[in-house]
Protein backbone atom coordinates (compact mmCIF):
# COMPACT_ATOMS: atom_id res chain seq x y z
CA UNK A 1 0.00 0.00 0.00
CA UNK A 2 1.22 3.66 -1.08
CA UNK A 3 -0.39 6.41 1.27
CA UNK A 4 -0.44 9.47 -0.55
CA UNK A 5 -3.14 11.10 1.78
CA UNK A 6 -0.84 13.18 4.01
CA UNK A 7 -2.78 16.49 3.60
CA UNK A 8 -6.10 14.81 5.48
CA UNK A 9 -3.90 13.11 7.67
CA UNK A 10 -0.46 12.00 8.70
CA UNK A 11 -0.93 8.04 8.34
CA UNK A 12 2.68 6.70 9.41
CA UNK A 13 4.34 8.65 12.51
CA UNK A 14 7.35 8.56 14.49
CA UNK A 15 7.23 5.40 16.99
CA UNK A 16 7.74 8.30 19.81
CA UNK A 17 4.33 9.49 19.05
CA UNK A 18 2.87 5.66 19.00
CA UNK A 19 4.83 4.82 22.51
CA UNK A 20 3.23 7.98 24.64
CA UNK A 21 0.14 7.66 22.82
CA UNK A 22 0.29 4.13 24.52
CA UNK A 23 1.95 4.84 27.61
CA UNK A 24 -0.07 7.72 28.90
CA UNK A 25 -3.18 6.12 28.24
CA UNK A 26 -2.32 3.90 30.56
CA UNK A 27 -0.52 5.46 32.83
CA UNK A 28 -2.00 9.10 33.04
CA UNK A 29 -5.54 8.97 32.23
CA UNK A 30 -6.40 11.34 35.40
CA UNK A 31 -8.54 14.37 34.68
CA UNK A 32 -5.63 17.55 34.09
CA UNK A 33 -6.16 20.70 36.12
CA UNK A 34 -9.39 19.02 37.79
CA UNK A 35 -7.62 17.67 41.01
CA UNK A 36 -4.69 18.49 42.99
CA UNK A 37 -3.62 15.18 43.43
CA UNK A 38 -0.22 13.55 41.92
CA UNK A 39 -2.27 12.16 38.74
CA UNK A 40 -3.82 15.32 37.88
CA UNK A 41 -0.95 17.65 38.68
CA UNK A 42 1.01 15.12 36.30
CA UNK A 43 -1.56 15.42 33.57
CA UNK A 44 -1.27 19.15 33.27
CA UNK A 45 2.15 19.47 33.38
CA UNK A 46 2.25 17.01 30.30
CA UNK A 47 -0.30 19.34 28.35
CA UNK A 48 2.12 22.15 29.42
CA UNK A 49 5.48 20.22 28.30
CA UNK A 50 3.42 19.93 24.71
CA UNK A 51 2.73 23.75 24.84
CA UNK A 52 5.98 24.47 25.50
CA UNK A 53 7.28 22.53 22.60
CA UNK A 54 4.94 24.20 20.49
CA UNK A 55 6.04 27.77 21.66
CA UNK A 56 9.58 26.92 20.68
CA UNK A 57 8.87 25.61 17.09
CA UNK A 58 6.12 28.61 16.42
CA UNK A 59 8.39 31.33 18.21
CA UNK A 60 4.98 32.23 20.25
CA UNK A 61 6.84 33.86 23.49
CA UNK A 62 4.46 32.41 26.16
CA UNK A 63 3.23 28.64 25.74
CA UNK A 64 0.28 29.85 27.61
CA UNK A 65 -1.06 31.66 25.23
CA UNK A 66 -1.36 28.40 23.12
CA UNK A 67 -5.19 26.47 23.85
CA UNK A 68 -5.53 22.98 22.73
CA UNK A 69 -8.90 21.54 20.52
CA UNK A 70 -9.31 18.70 18.99
CA UNK A 71 -8.67 19.88 15.33
CA UNK A 72 -7.85 22.73 13.62
CA UNK A 73 -11.19 23.22 12.41
CA UNK A 74 -12.82 23.70 16.40
CA UNK A 75 -9.77 26.61 16.23
CA UNK A 76 -10.61 28.07 13.40
CA UNK A 77 -14.29 28.23 14.94
CA UNK A 78 -13.22 29.44 18.22
CA UNK A 79 -11.27 32.22 16.40
CA UNK A 80 -13.88 33.16 13.52
CA UNK A 81 -16.95 33.33 16.07
CA UNK A 82 -14.52 34.39 18.98
CA UNK A 83 -13.23 37.66 17.56
CA UNK A 84 -15.54 38.38 14.08
CA UNK A 85 -19.15 38.91 15.82
CA UNK A 86 -19.66 42.67 14.12
CA UNK A 87 -17.13 42.91 12.53
CA UNK A 88 -15.98 42.76 8.27
CA UNK A 89 -13.98 39.84 7.40
CA UNK A 90 -11.54 39.35 4.48
CA UNK A 91 -10.86 36.19 3.33
CA UNK A 92 -9.91 34.11 -0.02
CA UNK A 93 -10.76 31.97 -2.36
CA UNK A 94 -8.30 29.20 -1.61
CA UNK A 95 -9.93 29.09 2.04
CA UNK A 96 -11.09 25.13 3.45
CA UNK A 97 -14.89 25.37 4.89
CA UNK A 98 -13.61 25.76 8.09
CA UNK A 99 -12.63 29.20 7.25
CA UNK A 100 -15.27 29.79 5.23
CA UNK A 101 -18.66 28.31 6.79
CA UNK A 102 -17.50 30.05 9.99
CA UNK A 103 -17.12 33.15 8.25
CA UNK A 104 -20.11 33.00 6.12
CA UNK A 105 -22.46 32.40 9.37
CA UNK A 106 -21.44 36.03 10.28
CA UNK A 107 -22.70 37.39 7.12
CA UNK A 108 -20.33 40.25 6.57
CA UNK A 109 -17.15 39.48 4.42
CA UNK A 110 -15.23 39.75 1.67
CA UNK A 111 -13.80 37.19 -0.79
CA UNK A 112 -10.24 38.04 -2.50
CA UNK A 113 -10.39 35.95 -5.19
CA UNK A 114 -6.76 34.09 -6.03
CA UNK A 115 -4.83 33.62 -9.30
CA UNK A 116 -5.65 30.72 -11.29
CA UNK A 117 -2.07 29.15 -9.16
CA UNK A 118 -3.82 29.45 -6.14
CA UNK A 119 -1.97 32.69 -4.82
CA UNK A 120 -3.34 35.75 -2.78
CA UNK A 121 -2.15 39.52 -4.35
CA UNK A 122 -1.49 41.16 -1.04
CA UNK A 123 -2.38 44.45 -3.28
CA UNK A 124 -6.28 42.60 -3.06
CA UNK A 125 -6.33 41.72 0.69
CA UNK A 126 -5.65 45.71 1.23
CA UNK A 127 -8.27 46.60 -1.13
CA UNK A 128 -10.87 44.49 0.11
CA UNK A 129 -10.32 46.34 3.85
CA UNK A 130 -12.94 48.43 4.62
CA UNK A 131 -13.45 51.12 7.81
CA UNK A 132 -15.06 48.11 9.69
CA UNK A 133 -12.55 45.52 9.12
CA UNK A 134 -11.78 43.40 12.25
CA UNK A 135 -9.87 40.36 10.90
CA UNK A 136 -8.23 38.98 8.11
CA UNK A 137 -8.49 35.09 8.09
CA UNK A 138 -6.08 33.37 5.67
CA UNK A 139 -4.56 29.88 5.03
CA UNK A 140 -0.97 29.48 4.85
CA UNK A 141 -0.84 26.61 2.32
CA UNK A 142 -3.79 25.43 0.25
CA UNK A 143 -5.15 21.76 1.07
CA UNK A 144 -5.87 21.52 -2.87
CA UNK A 145 -2.46 22.50 -4.88
CA UNK A 146 -0.36 23.20 -2.06
CA UNK A 147 0.31 26.99 -2.91
CA UNK A 148 2.28 28.86 -0.04
CA UNK A 149 1.00 32.78 0.42
CA UNK A 150 3.18 35.06 1.14
CA UNK A 151 2.07 35.68 4.88
CA UNK A 152 4.71 38.23 5.13
CA UNK A 153 3.58 40.75 2.48
CA UNK A 154 -0.18 39.44 3.73
CA UNK A 155 0.67 40.54 7.84
CA UNK A 156 2.49 43.56 6.87
CA UNK A 157 -0.59 45.53 4.65
CA UNK A 158 -2.60 43.83 7.80
CA UNK A 159 -0.31 45.97 10.28
CA UNK A 160 -0.81 48.51 8.08
CA UNK A 161 -4.28 49.10 9.20
CA UNK A 162 -4.24 47.63 12.28
CA UNK A 163 -6.44 44.25 11.68
CA UNK A 164 -5.86 40.91 13.52
CA UNK A 165 -4.33 38.33 10.93
CA UNK A 166 -5.62 34.41 11.64
CA UNK A 167 -3.46 31.89 10.45
CA UNK A 168 -5.21 28.86 9.10
CA UNK A 169 -1.57 26.72 9.69
CA UNK A 170 -3.28 23.02 9.49
CA UNK A 171 -1.11 22.33 6.24
CA UNK A 172 1.68 24.08 7.06
CA UNK A 173 2.63 23.54 11.15
CA UNK A 174 5.53 21.10 11.01
CA UNK A 175 6.20 21.62 7.37
CA UNK A 176 6.52 25.14 6.36
CA UNK A 177 8.77 27.39 8.95
CA UNK A 178 6.30 30.00 10.81
CA UNK A 179 7.28 32.53 13.23
CA UNK A 180 4.10 34.29 14.94
CA UNK A 181 6.30 37.27 16.19
CA UNK A 182 8.25 38.25 12.41
CA UNK A 183 5.44 37.31 10.66
CA UNK A 184 3.16 39.51 12.82
CA UNK A 185 0.39 36.57 13.33
CA UNK A 186 -2.31 37.64 16.45
CA UNK A 187 -4.02 34.13 16.41
CA UNK A 188 -2.42 30.86 14.73
CA UNK A 189 -4.60 27.70 14.27
CA UNK A 190 -3.01 24.57 13.84
CA UNK A 191 -3.93 20.88 13.39
CA UNK A 192 -1.76 18.23 15.13
CA UNK A 193 -2.39 14.93 13.02
CA UNK A 194 -1.09 16.57 9.61
CA UNK A 195 2.28 17.91 9.22
CA UNK A 196 2.80 18.09 13.23
CA UNK A 197 2.57 13.75 12.77
CA UNK A 198 0.44 13.70 16.40
CA UNK A 199 -2.74 11.78 16.92
CA UNK A 200 -5.89 12.25 15.72
CA UNK A 201 -8.12 14.53 17.24
CA UNK A 202 -5.41 16.84 18.06
CA UNK A 203 -5.21 21.15 17.48
CA UNK A 204 -4.67 24.03 18.62
CA UNK A 205 -4.80 27.88 18.89
CA UNK A 206 -2.49 30.46 19.25
CA UNK A 207 -3.69 33.87 20.31
CA UNK A 208 -1.26 36.52 20.99
CA UNK A 209 -4.18 38.77 23.09
CA UNK A 210 -6.93 36.91 24.88
CA UNK A 211 -8.75 40.20 25.06
CA UNK A 212 -9.93 40.04 21.09
CA UNK A 213 -11.60 36.78 21.59
CA UNK A 214 -15.13 36.36 23.51
CA UNK A 215 -15.56 32.43 24.51
CA UNK A 216 -17.20 30.43 22.05
CA UNK A 217 -17.62 27.02 24.26
CA UNK A 218 -18.11 27.81 28.31
CA UNK A 219 -17.98 25.65 30.95
CA UNK A 220 -15.31 23.88 33.89
CA UNK A 221 -12.18 24.67 33.80
CA UNK A 222 -10.59 23.77 36.91
CA UNK A 223 -10.13 27.43 37.82
CA UNK A 224 -12.52 30.12 39.20
CA UNK A 225 -15.01 27.67 40.11
CA UNK A 226 -16.99 29.96 41.94
CA UNK A 227 -17.86 32.56 38.99
CA UNK A 228 -20.62 31.50 36.84
CA UNK A 229 -18.53 33.41 34.11
CA UNK A 230 -15.84 32.32 31.62
CA UNK A 231 -12.24 32.99 32.90
CA UNK A 232 -11.14 35.49 30.42
CA UNK A 233 -6.85 34.19 30.75
CA UNK A 234 -5.22 31.72 28.07
CA UNK A 235 -5.35 29.16 27.80
CA UNK A 236 -8.98 28.48 30.12
CA UNK A 237 -10.82 30.96 28.04
CA UNK A 238 -10.76 28.23 25.30
CA UNK A 239 -10.30 24.96 27.82
CA UNK A 240 -13.53 24.16 28.72
CA UNK A 241 -13.86 20.47 29.61
CA UNK A 242 -12.03 16.93 30.04
CA UNK A 243 -8.93 17.44 27.81
CA UNK A 244 -7.04 14.44 25.92
CA UNK A 245 -4.01 14.01 27.78
CA UNK A 246 -2.20 10.90 26.32
CA UNK A 247 -3.38 12.28 23.04
CA UNK A 248 -1.96 16.28 23.50
CA UNK A 249 1.45 14.20 25.20
CA UNK A 250 1.65 12.20 22.01
CA UNK A 251 1.60 15.43 20.03
CA UNK A 252 4.26 16.57 22.21
CA UNK A 253 6.20 13.33 20.99
CA UNK A 254 5.92 14.41 17.39
CA UNK A 255 6.75 18.45 17.56
CA UNK A 256 10.02 17.04 18.99
CA UNK A 257 10.65 14.54 15.87
CA UNK A 258 10.00 17.53 13.86
CA UNK A 259 12.20 19.95 15.50
CA UNK A 260 15.19 17.32 15.12
CA UNK A 261 14.52 16.81 11.44
CA UNK A 262 13.33 20.74 11.32
CA UNK A 263 10.29 21.57 8.98
CA UNK A 264 12.91 23.30 6.45
CA UNK A 265 14.15 19.47 6.04
CA UNK A 266 10.47 18.00 6.04
CA UNK A 267 9.66 20.57 3.20
CA UNK A 268 12.65 19.96 0.94
CA UNK A 269 11.70 16.46 0.87
CA UNK A 270 8.01 17.18 -0.12
CA UNK A 271 9.13 19.35 -2.69
CA UNK A 272 11.82 16.63 -4.24
CA UNK A 273 9.05 14.30 -4.21
CA UNK A 274 6.33 17.04 -5.53
CA UNK A 275 8.53 18.14 -8.24
CA UNK A 276 9.19 14.59 -9.82
CA UNK A 277 5.15 14.01 -9.69
CA UNK A 278 4.56 16.81 -11.17
CA UNK A 279 7.67 16.74 -14.00
CA UNK A 280 5.96 13.08 -14.71
CA UNK A 281 2.21 14.26 -14.91
CA UNK A 282 3.08 17.04 -17.21
CA UNK A 283 4.62 15.06 -19.77
CA UNK A 284 1.61 13.01 -19.96
CA UNK A 285 -0.78 13.66 -23.08
CA UNK A 286 -4.68 13.95 -21.47
CA UNK A 287 -3.57 14.63 -17.65
CA UNK A 288 -3.57 18.68 -16.26
CA UNK A 289 -2.33 19.63 -12.98
CA UNK A 290 -3.43 22.51 -10.89
CA UNK A 291 -1.42 24.96 -9.34
CA UNK A 292 2.21 26.07 -9.72
CA UNK A 293 5.24 24.35 -11.52
CA UNK A 294 7.57 26.05 -9.37
CA UNK A 295 8.20 23.76 -6.89
CA UNK A 296 9.38 26.89 -4.47
CA UNK A 297 6.14 28.30 -4.41
CA UNK A 298 4.71 25.05 -2.95
CA UNK A 299 4.56 21.85 -0.66
CA UNK A 300 3.87 18.09 -1.21
CA UNK A 301 0.00 18.75 -2.47
CA UNK A 302 -0.45 17.83 -5.71
CA UNK A 303 -4.28 17.58 -7.56
CA UNK A 304 -4.79 16.59 -11.20
CA UNK A 305 -7.17 14.82 -13.02
CA UNK A 306 -7.10 12.42 -16.35
CA UNK A 307 -9.59 14.42 -19.21
CA UNK A 308 -12.96 13.03 -19.37
CA UNK A 309 -12.55 10.61 -16.40
CA UNK A 310 -14.10 11.59 -13.14
CA UNK A 311 -11.56 12.51 -10.06
CA UNK A 312 -13.76 9.95 -7.86
CA UNK A 313 -13.35 7.19 -10.80
CA UNK A 314 -9.91 7.88 -10.91
CA UNK A 315 -9.46 7.39 -6.74
CA UNK A 316 -11.30 4.87 -6.82
CA UNK A 317 -9.25 2.76 -9.86
CA UNK A 318 -5.97 3.63 -7.92
CA UNK A 319 -7.03 2.30 -4.47
CA UNK A 320 -8.57 -1.06 -5.78
CA UNK A 321 -6.03 -1.89 -8.67
CA UNK A 322 -2.96 -0.69 -7.08
CA UNK A 323 -3.41 -0.08 -3.96
CA UNK A 324 -2.11 3.71 -4.02
CA UNK A 325 -4.46 5.53 -1.37
CA UNK A 326 -5.17 9.18 -2.75
CA UNK A 327 -8.33 11.86 -2.33
CA UNK A 328 -10.77 13.23 -5.17
CA UNK A 329 -13.44 15.31 -4.99
CA UNK A 330 -13.84 18.96 -3.14
CA UNK A 331 -11.58 18.50 -0.52
CA UNK A 332 -13.81 20.75 1.57
CA UNK A 333 -12.55 23.64 -0.76
CA UNK A 334 -14.72 24.15 -3.94
CA UNK A 335 -14.33 27.68 -3.94
CA UNK A 336 -10.79 26.84 -4.28
CA UNK A 337 -10.96 24.09 -7.16
CA UNK A 338 -13.37 26.92 -8.75
CA UNK A 339 -10.57 29.38 -8.52
CA UNK A 340 -7.58 26.83 -9.95
CA UNK A 341 -10.18 25.45 -12.39
CA UNK A 342 -10.73 22.26 -11.45
CA UNK A 343 -14.69 22.83 -10.46
CA UNK A 344 -15.45 19.05 -10.94
CA UNK A 345 -13.62 17.81 -8.62
CA UNK A 346 -10.02 16.50 -8.71
CA UNK A 347 -7.29 13.61 -7.91
CA UNK A 348 -4.70 14.98 -4.62
CA UNK A 349 -1.47 13.29 -4.25
CA UNK A 350 -0.61 14.22 -1.19
CA UNK A 351 3.37 13.49 -0.42
CA UNK A 352 4.41 13.38 3.22
CA UNK A 353 7.94 13.03 5.35
CA UNK A 354 8.04 9.01 5.18
CA UNK A 355 6.99 9.00 1.44
CA UNK A 356 9.81 8.04 -0.89
CA UNK A 357 10.93 8.09 -4.61
CA UNK A 358 9.51 4.61 -5.36
CA UNK A 359 6.31 5.80 -4.16
CA UNK A 360 6.39 8.45 -6.80
CA UNK A 361 7.53 6.16 -9.22
CA UNK A 362 4.63 3.32 -8.64
CA UNK A 363 2.07 6.36 -8.88
CA UNK A 364 3.27 7.78 -12.10
CA UNK A 365 3.10 4.54 -13.47
CA UNK A 366 -0.12 3.29 -12.14
CA UNK A 367 -1.69 7.16 -13.70
CA UNK A 368 0.33 6.29 -16.70
CA UNK A 369 -2.06 3.11 -16.92
CA UNK A 370 -5.25 4.69 -16.46
CA UNK A 371 -4.78 7.48 -18.64
CA UNK A 372 -4.02 4.95 -21.83
CA UNK A 373 -7.49 2.91 -20.79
Amino acid sequence: MIYLDNAATCREKPISVYRDMAFYTAFLSANAGRGGHYLSIKAAEKISDTAIELAELFNIPSPASIAFTQNATLALNMAILGCGRGKHIVTTSMEHNSVLRPVNSLGHYTVVKADREGFVNPLKIKSAIRHDTGLIVISHISNVCGSIQDIYAISAVAAEFGIPVLLDAAQSAGIADIDVEKMNISMLAFSGHKGLMGPLGTGGLYVRDEKMLEPVITGGTGSSSENLEQPLNMPDILHSGTMNTPAIAALGAGVRFIKKHTPAAILAHERELAGKFISELNNMDNVIVYGSNDISRRNGTVSFNIYNTDSNRVSDILNDKYRILVRSGWHCAYTAHRTIGSENGAVRASFGFFNTVRDVKRAVDAINDIRKR
